[in-house]
C-alpha cells in the first residue's frame, strides 16, 4: 500500500479509558494476555510506529496501570460525556504545557486486538480541516439489520461522509427492503483522527436533532458543517463492550 506523507511525530494518538462503563465497570483493567486491556491498546499504537501515545483516564487505578508500565497518562474529568471530550482535555494539557500538535487520532480503549496497520491507515488519510474516520464492508446478512452496527454513505467524488445510521441505509425501494444482494453496504469503524483545531471546535457544539435521533455523535459535526472524510479499511477489531465479549474471546 502507498502511503501520503505524513510527519507521524506531528500526531497524538489519545486512548480514552473512563472506568464507569455502563455495561462493564472497569473493562480498562480487564487482563487480556497478561495485561490490562489498555495496555494492549497502547501496544498496539506503539507497534503502528506513533512516537506520541497517552491515556487519558478518570481513574486513579488505570493511571497506575499504564505509568508502571512506563505509559504516558494523563488524569482527566470525570464528567466527559464521551471520549472526544476526553481527547479535547488530554490534548489541551499537552498544549498548555507547550506540546503541540497537528492531529489527534482516538484509539478506543476497549479494543486490544485492533491491528497496528489499521491505526497507521488512518494516520497517513489525515488531512488538515478534516476529520477523518473507517468504514469496512458488510458481510454479514444480521450486520445489516444490528442496530448496533452503523451504516455509513460518502460521496465518491469527495470521500466525505453524508450520513451515518443505525439504520440500514440505503433503502432498496425496488426490492421493499436492504439486502446485501442488491447493494454494497458499509460499516463505520468507530476509530477517529482530528485536525487539532477541528477537535476543539466540534466539542463546544451543543447536541443536535439528528444526533439525539440515532445516538450517533458524528451526526452533530456533519449537522454544523464539519467535513468526515471516509477511507475504507479491511481490517476489523473486536471491541469488548460486556463481559459476555470477553468470553467470546476467551473460548
Amino acid at each position: 500500500m502507498t502511503y501520503s506523507k505524513i510527519n507521524m511525530h506531528q500526531i497524538l494518538a489519545i486512548i480514552p479509558a473512563r472506568y464507569g462503563s455502563t455495561r462493564f465497570p472497569g473493562k480498562a483493567l480487564v487482563e487480556i494476555n497478561g495485561a490490562p486491556m489498555v495496555w494492549q491498546v497502547y501496544l498496539r499504537a506503539v507497534e503502528a510506529g506513533l512516537s506520541n501515545i497517552c491515556v487519558a483516564t478518570d481513574h486513579s487505578d488505570i493511571f497506575d496501570a499504564v505509568k508502571k508500565r512506563g505509559g504516558n497518562v494523563l488524569m482527566t474529568k470525570t464528567t466527559h460525556p464521551s471520549g472526544t471530550d476526553r481527547c479535547a482535555e488530554a490534548l489541551e494539557i499537552y498544549q498548555a504545557d507547550g506540546k503541540n500538535f497537528d492531529f489527534v487520532i482516538n484509539l478506543q480503549g476497549d479494543e486490544p486486538f485492533i491491528d497496528p496497520r489499521q491505526i497507521l491507515e488512518l494516520c497517513h488519510s489525515l488531512e488538515k480541516g478534516k476529520i477523518c474516520t473507517q468504514v469496512k464492508r458488510i458481510e454479514k446478512a444480521e450486520q445489516l439489520t444490528n442496530p448496533n452496527c452503523v451504516k455509513a454513505v460518502w460521496s465518491k467524488i469527495t470521500s466525505e461522509a453524508l450520513y451515518f445510521s443505525r439504520y440500514p441505509i440505503p433503502y432498496l425501494r425496488s426490492e421493499g427492503q436492504a439486502n446485501l444482494a442488491g447493494h454494497e453496504y458499509y460499516k463505520h469503524i468507530g476509530i477517529y483522527g482530528f485536525d487539532a483545531d477541528i477537535l476543539h471546535e466540534i466539542v463546544k457544539l451543543e447536541p443536535s436533532p439528528l444526533e439525539k435521533a440515532e445516538s450517533l455523535e458524528q451526526l452533530r459535526w456533519l449537522e454544523n458543517g464539519f467535513s468526515i472524510k471516509v477511507s475504507e479499511t479491511s481490517y476489523e477489531s473486536i471491541g469488548i463492550d460486556t463481559p459476555e465479549d470477553l468470553e467470546r474471546i476467551s473460548m
